[in-house]
């Protein structure tokens, strides 16, 4: 018997093949530097490994599932493999990345390079961004949310998106 609790039917298919890494997510940080995954990203994982790296732009780490880190990386088989182009990209990719794996528990060791990059304390914010997620510190990350919801709310669109005239 279905409850008024309940979704309908195709929203529970929607929510069983969503595969973005969505929301936002607080854990502790332990004393040896270890975070747990929040449960959502990481039945997301399905055991896979993890590419942690400092984000170019934010104080932030980012985390991207192995298969989307090799997309990225991918356009760099186009450059010269000898080129300044190629070892400026390759270092600002792989340099101070590392791969981890989730332990039994759902943690991973957030290298110290890492944690002094996001100024990481005690408390950690994962957020989603889909394919990857990031990693804040609790008071920046929620800086960058209100920025980026005020840069998104003065007239930005998603790229094919239609504009939608004022009433």
């Amino acid at each position: 018997m279905k409850t008024h609790n309940e979704p309908p039917r195709s929203q529970e298919q929607n929510f069983a093949s969503m595969s973005q890494f969505l929301g936002t997510h607080q854990n502790r940080l332990d004393a040896k530097g270890r975070v747990s995954v929040p449960a959502p990203f990481r039945e997301l994982l399905k055991d896979d490994a993890l590419v942690l790296r400092p984000s170019h732009k934010h104080a932030c780490i980012e985390a991207w599932p192995v298969a989307e880190f090799e997309k990225l990386a991918r356009p760099l088989e186009n450059l010269d493999l000898f080129s300044e182009a190629h070892d400026d990209m390759a270092a600002a990719l792989y340099i101070d990345a590392y791969q981890m794996k989730p332990d039994k528990d759902g943690r991973v060791l957030l290298p110290e390079l890492l944690v002094a990059h996001a100024s990481l304390k005690d408390q950690v914010v994962f957020m989603g961004f889909g394919r990857i997620f990031h990693i804040w510190e609790p008071a920046a990350g929620n800086s960058f949310r209100i920025a980026s919801r005020q840069r998104a709310s003065s007239g930005g669109t998603l790229p094919g998106t239609p504009k939608v005239a004022a009433a």
